[in-house]
């Protein structure tokens, strides 16, 4: 995959899931360690957002822009 096409995706996955999705995870059942749907869903991608970010983070170090 180009590595444009990666960090495009990369950077667009969590607000296109976290407001696409929003409508169909809108409800109370079920419920997932405790939360109902909607809370767990909004608390995954908070922990997803920054494995998104690091994952650009990593493309761009590959490809020599950071200097570590």
């Amino acid at each position: 995959m180009n590595k444009k096409v990666l960090i495009f995706l990369l950077f667009i996955l969590p607000f296109a899931l976290q407001l696409g999705l929003l409508p169909i995870m809108n409800r109370i059942h079920p419920i997932i360690l405790g939360l109902p749907l909607l809370h767990f869903w909004l608390f995954a991608w908070i922990i997803l957002t920054p494995v998104c970010t690091w994952g650009i983070y990593k493309v761009h170090q590959k490809e020599g822009r950071f200097e570590s």
